[in-house]
């Protein structure tokens, strides 16, 4: 599945997640993570509301890593939800087939760590 490029040459996610790029960074490092960016309201940062929104990341991992997949998606996931003090949903991009979702990500979507 291919995703398109990210639009513009500035952040505009929820603060709640680029305050804490150095501490995501090392979660990715561990969990062998090649590129995590966030998607979504926390993309946008317009709609995301602190009290109720969950944080959704599009992931991919280093294949190869030495790692169980199953640790590095779920320990991750649980990771970054402590980190992040709120619900976080991981995607991997092989599992998108909905075009219209696809579309949707690709038009709120920001970098967050590559490897």
């Amino acid at each position: 599945m291919r995703f398109a490029k990210k639009r513009a040459n500035f952040s505009v996610m929820h603060p709640l997640i680029d305050q804490r790029r150095a501490e995501i960074a090392e979660l990715c490092r561990r969990f062998a993570v090649r590129r995590l960016e966030v998607v979504g309201s926390a993309a946008r940062a317009t709609d995301f509301d602190p009290a109720t929104s969950d944080a959704d990341f599009l992931v991919e991992f280093v294949p190869g890593s030495g790692l169980s997949p199953l640790v590095q998606f779920f320990d991750l996931a649980e990771e970054l939800r402590t980190l992040l003090g709120r619900p976080v949903d991981l995607i991997e991009p092989g599992a998108i087939r909905n075009p219209f979702l696809l579309a949707g990500i690709n038009q709120a979507r920001e970098t967050v760590y590559v490897a």
